[in-house]
Parts: structure tokens; sequence; C-alpha cells
């Protein structure tokens, strides 16, 4: 089989297209025929800094395919099941940028009648986005619609792919979804997206504009800079709210005030979707398969999710758009099914 692999850390080079004997699936795991592979910011930084203990590495946390064999204690009736793929590659070799890879069976989802582009687009950002509007004190351990439908969150940086994600997420479970961007092409994404409102930080006051829209504050604000917004998030919050950070700004620090954030009760929740809790996970991982199923969740320019999509020979040039921050969700082809 066709497979992308790197025996050493370092720059997008580093990578190689090889060929690999095909896996077998051991007990409690599934064989899967990638069709697409999606590359996040993690894999590129586990990339250049994470260190091999099995000699090599097959990058891609995310993917969508087909089961085509399982291991002892897995349903066979798996087999043939289009899935998709969630942190493939985390603290295990076989990710996702393979013509064929292994994952735990609880790590492959049904993904019914949906795209393999969608399905590769849902893991890391979407679990990631569903961990920040469920983490707050005051927001709900699971999503659906209507779960959020007295609440108001701010997606800062609605044009990422987290921010993409929080956004479709939110306004799945009805809330009022609050966004900022700092373009208006980027704002006609997170427009696309659902957002409620967008609110461009370079050309207006983001405070006073959200001010405008919650006077009482906000419930969650999912923060993508948070060394950039601390300031402008303290303003924000309502009593009880939360600011999750999911990004980490290149190891910038945060100062925050004491006083004007203990008087609220607020709180700051830091968010690694490889190392949340077990069952705060599983609760993401069902409650994003069932807002794919419901058509909650598009993919695409008109979903505010531009796809870029790679051949597997180009994996080097589909890492480096990942880490120079392009717009929208990379994509990697792996199969032809």
């Amino acid at each position: 089989m066709k497979a992308i692999v790197y025996e050493r850390t370092g720059d997008p080079s580093v990578l190689q297209l090889v060929d690999r004997p095909e896996p077998e699936p051991g007990p409690g795991e599934v064989l899967v025929r990638v069709a697409v592979s999606g590359v996040n910011p993690t894999d590129w930084k586990a990339r250049r800094q994470s260190p091999l203990p099995a000699g090599w590495q097959t990058p891609g946390q995310d993917g969508a395919g087909v089961v085509e064999a399982v291991g002892a204690g897995v349903d066979r009736n798996l087999i043939g099941e289009r899935v998709w793929l969630w942190e493939a590659a985390w603290q295990r070799p076989w990710g996702t940028a393979a013509e064929y890879t292994l994952v735990p069976v609880r790590q492959a989802v049904r993904l019914g009648d949906a795209s393999f582009d969608l399905g590769a687009c849902l893991g890391i950002p979407f679990l990631t986005a569903h961990r920040c509007l469920t983490a707050g004190e005051y927001m709900p351990d699971k999503l659906h619609a209507g779960a959020l439908s007295d609440h108001t969150v701010l997606v800062q940086g609605g044009a990422g792919a987290v921010g993409n994600a929080a956004i479709q997420l939110a306004r799945w479970a009805d809330a009022c979804v609050i966004t900022t961007v700092s373009s208006p092409e980027k704002g006609q994404l997170a427009a696309a997206a659902g957002a409620s409102f967008v609110i461009n930080y370079r050309e207006e006051d983001v405070v006073a504009e959200i001010r405008k829209i919650a006077p009482g504050g906000v419930h969650t604000i999912v923060e993508v800079s948070a060394a950039r917004n601390a300031a402008t998030d303290v303003q924000l919050l309502r009593d009880g709210g939360a600011v999750c950070v999911y990004a980490d700004d290149g190891g910038a620090e945060v100062t925050l005030p004491i006083r004007p954030l203990m008087v609220p009760n607020a709180r700051w929740q830091f968010v690694l979707v490889y190392t949340e809790p077990t069952a705060a996970k599983a609760q993401g991982v069902a409650d994003v398969a069932a807002a794919a199923a419901q058509g909650g969740i598009r993919v695409g320019e008109e979903a505010g999710l531009p796809l870029h999509h790679y051949p597997m020979s180009a994996a080097v040039a589909a890492h480096r758009a990942v880490e120079d921050s392009v717009v929208g969700k990379v994509l990697i082809t792996t199969s032809g099914q």
C-alpha cells in the first residue's frame, strides 16, 4: 500500500511517499481503507517536535473511508461500513495519510451517506469545538437541537477550522453566535457557517458591538488567541461565563486581572482534545456524529470552510499549506473510493 511516512522530525520535506505492507488489525482494531485524510495544525506540530517511539510515523489524526477487516472481538458486521476516524495517530504510528490505516474500533464512527470529505473534516476541529461549547459551568454537557437556545456564544476567529466548527455546532444547538474576523472575506465565510453576527475586529470596537448584542455578556468564548484577546474577553463574560482556550499563540503567556474575573465567578478553561476527560470526549464524538447525521454540519465554501484537495504525492505541499495557515480545510486524497 502507499503511505506517507516520516522517520525523523523536521519541516515538511521529511515526508516521504513509500510502499508499506498492508497492516492486519489486532484485537479491538479495525482496518480502514482511507479515502480522504484531513490535515490539522497538530499534524505539523507533531512532525516538527514529537518523538517517534516506533521509529516512523504516518501523520493524520482525521480521515474517512471504509472498514475492510476487523480484529478479534470486533463485530464483523462493521466490514463494509463507511466511517470517519478521529485521533488515529495519537501515540500510535498509524495515521490516516495512507491507503489503509488501523484504529481502535471506538475511533471509527459510522458516517452513513455523508461524503468522505465531510467525514475527514469532523475529528479534531469539531471535537475541540464541542469541548469548548460544553466545558463552561453553565453550559450543557451534551449538544443537541435546542441545547443552547438561551445561550450567547462568542467565537474569536470564526474563519478558522475550529472557529467554523464552533459556529456550526453552536447554531445546530440553537445558540446566538457572535464571531470576530480580520477581513471582509473571512466575514463572508463566518456568515456562511451560520454566525448570527460578524464583527471585523480591525475595523470595529469589539466590546462595544458585542455589548449592543448581549448587554449582559456572553456565556462562553471560544478562544483562538488568548494572549491577544484576554483584555477583551474579560469585559465580555456574563456571570459564570467561561473562556475556552484551544490554541497556544506560539507559547505566549496571558496575564489576567483577578478581581474582574473573581466577581462574576468566571472560568478560563484550557482545551486539548487529545487529553480531555474520557467521558467528555465520548459525548463529543456522539454529538458530532448526530449533528452530521442530521445535516447540522456542512463543508465547502458554501459552509464557510473552503476545501483544498491534494493527492498523496503532494503531501509536502498539503502540510506546508496548513503550516502557512491557509484558510479552510486541507485534505489528502488517499484512495479512489
